[in-house]
């Protein structure tokens, strides 16, 4: 087996959720909505790079994901971005909050924000780049 990347994070979440969702994701974050499969369910696929990245999946009912240990869960979902002046700009005008965090011994920078729902969302910034610089 050889593994070459993360495919893409899925959110279930309610019908009614879904104009939030696209408003985090797509209107803030600047995914795009793309195309999706004709599936039974509403919801979209949210586009970064030509790739679905981020699946919504509407369903009437949400439950918590069971798993072999209720001590474990996914922490968070990360985007690699560019424009790191911008972005905090971006986020300060929309009066989104967010703690940032470099990291040491290594050209990244962090930017930790959560979605509508309470799931954090990181941003993280090559330093080398110098759409990040500013």
């Amino acid at each position: 087996m050889h593994l070459e990347g993360l495919d893409h994070a899925n959110v279930r979440l309610r019908p009614q959720d879904l104009p939030a969702a696209l408003a985090f994701y797509r209107d803030l974050l600047g995914l795009t909505e793309g195309p999706r499969p004709a599936f039974e369910f509403s919801g979209a696929w949210l586009y970064a790079g030509g790739r679905p990245i981020v699946h919504l999946a509407c369903r009437d009912t949400v439950e918590a994901p069971t798993g072999p240990s209720p001590s474990v869960s996914f922490e968070h979902i990360a985007f690699r971005a560019r424009g790191l002046p911008e972005v905090r700009a971006k986020l300060a005008a929309d009066g989104v909050p967010y703690a940032e965090a470099p990291l040491p011994g290594f050209p990244l920078h962090q930017l930790f924000l959560t979605d509508p729902f309470g799931l954090r969302v990181e941003l993280t910034f090559d330093m080398n780049d110098s759409a990040n610089s500013g």
